[in-house]
């Protein structure tokens, strides 16, 4: 997958312009490449699903990328509980939590947000990286998304764009 993502006018390098380019190489797990050219930054990025959802029990994912989108550097490490719960409330959402560690801050913060599918190709993910609020209305075109990047740095508010294209497998 490639994307990239721009917010102007935020006051940090590294969040005005991100690009990523990332590998699923199995179903449960995919790792790559963050590159931030205005902070002349690379960071690893991964995500390892440890076990799906169940009806009962949520899915557990363990992750690594940038500190959050106001840092100037370091990397954080993830674990995050995921859980659809529209079997029980007949809404198209799911609602995450967890833990991030910030080896910038060198602190541990709880995390969280939500999840929620408006139909086959608009979602939003509304979410809480430990300090500040973002969000992001994506909409769907076939292997690519483009979203509207809504974030909270500080007490300001910063509007910006994203998009990622998967690209089609062999």
């Amino acid at each position: 997958m490639l994307g990239a993502r721009v917010i102007p006018g935020i006051p940090a390098d590294r969040a005005r312009i991100r690009t990523t380019l990332s590998y699923q190489f199995t179903p449960s797990f995919s790792a790559g490449i963050e590159y931030n050219p205005l902070a002349d930054n690379v960071e690893p990025i991964a995500n390892w699903r440890l076990w799906d959802e169940t009806d009962e029990r949520p899915a557990l994912i363990l992750g690594t990328s940038s500190a959050r989108i106001g840092s100037s550097k370091g990397t954080s490490y993830n674990m995050t509980f995921v859980k659809s719960v529209e079997a029980w409330t007949d809404l198209p959402i799911a609602p995450y939590v967890g833990l991030s560690y910030d080896d910038y801050e060198d602190k541990t913060s709880v995390i969280g947000g939500l999840s929620i599918a408006w139909a086959e190709e608009w979602n939003s993910l509304h979410l809480w990286d430990g300090y500040n609020f973002h969000t992001v209305i994506d909409r769907t075109l076939q292997d690519h998304s483009i979203g509207l990047v809504i974030a909270q740095q500080d007490e300001e508010w910063y509007a910006g764009l994203s998009w990622s294209w998967s690209i089609p497998g062999p």
